[in-house]
């Protein structure tokens, strides 16, 4: 069953317009959920709205939104009224500026959705339109009306179709200095930093998505089976909690040697770290003397 689509309209560049519909990337159909349920007598339960004041629960029909103002009270809208706002990204993505994706901070990336030709009609503008964004290695900036909110978005080719992905805005996006501000600057030992550069290289591999497991959800469905089977459910075992580096060259070198790899690369990289080493470990024997 093709998945239902977020959003459909148009997607436009200048004078050309094709028609398109955007579909969610992300699924949640195999996570875990639980309902809610009476302790007493194992019913499910709901939620209703009752009256701040009265405490009586509404009638159906008789919930509206309300805006409040700055005295308390509230403007009344309908949902009729507020479906009636229509600006030209409620229907319409135009391609406004083109950038290059990577230019794009991660901390402004959102939600992504994959963009669709909607028939095929504009199957062909869209080809055009994908192709040129491709041959030119540039990403599309637009705007789209999407859940009652207008959004700020970038659009590039992805294969036979493109992915779009909402952007924050900039007054919603706390910016790093205000959380890194205060790191003091730290100047590293460049033989330390070569180890942790050689550590890397022993783990580098390439971006397989599907040798993630969700291993909190295995725990949960353990906990489910053992507990549909009638047993208790299992004892939680703690992960160890790693302690404070007392020694950091000393953490390096054990994590160099015990991480796994191949001993034939691992001992020809190992070299230069070895070679730099003697000057701290010769100083000793001079002490000593």
């Amino acid at each position: 069953m093709a998945p239902r689509p977020a959003w459909k309209g148009y997607l436009k560049l200048s004078l050309v317009t094709c028609a398109v519909e955007l579909t969610n990337v992300v699924t949640h159909t195999e996570r875990v959920s639980f309902r809610i349920l009476n302790r007493k007598t194992g019913n499910t339960v709901k939620r209703i709205y009752v009256d701040a004041e009265t405490g009586k629960p509404l009638d159906d029909g008789d919930e509206i939104k309300g805006y409040e103002l700055d005295d308390g009270d509230f403007v009344r809208i309908e949902e009729d009224e507020i479906e009636a706002v229509q600006i030209e990204s409620s229907h319409t993505m135009s391609l406004d500026g083109f950038v290059d994706k990577a230019s794009i901070q991660q901390i402004y990336l959102d939600t992504p959705y994959y963009v669709a030709p909607a028939d095929k009609v504009s199957e062909e503008a869209f080809a055009v339109i994908r192709d040129a964004m491709a041959g030119k290695k540039m990403a599309g900036l637009a705007r789209i009306v999407l859940y009652q909110r207008e959004r700020p978005v970038v659009i590039e080719p992805l294969g036979k179709g493109m992915v779009l992905t909402t952007l924050r805005y900039d007054n919603t996006v706390r910016q790093p200095d205000s959380v890194f501000g205060e790191i003091k600057a730290v100047k590293t030992d460049q033989e330390m930093t070569d180890l942790a550069e050689l550590i890397i290289d022993k783990k580098k591999a390439k971006f397989d998505p599907s040798k993630f497991d969700d291993k909190y959800e295995d725990a949960l469905l353990e906990l489910i089976r053992a507990k549909k089977a009638g047993h208790k459910a299992p004892k939680a075992k703690a992960a160890p909690k790693p302690s404070n580096v007392v020694n950091l060259f000393d953490a390096l070198k054990k994590s160099l040697s015990s991480d796994s790899g191949s001993p034939k690369s691992s001992s020809a990289k190992a070299r230069p770290a070895a070679k730099r080493a003697k000057p701290k470990a010769a100083a000793p024997k001079r002490k000593s003397a």
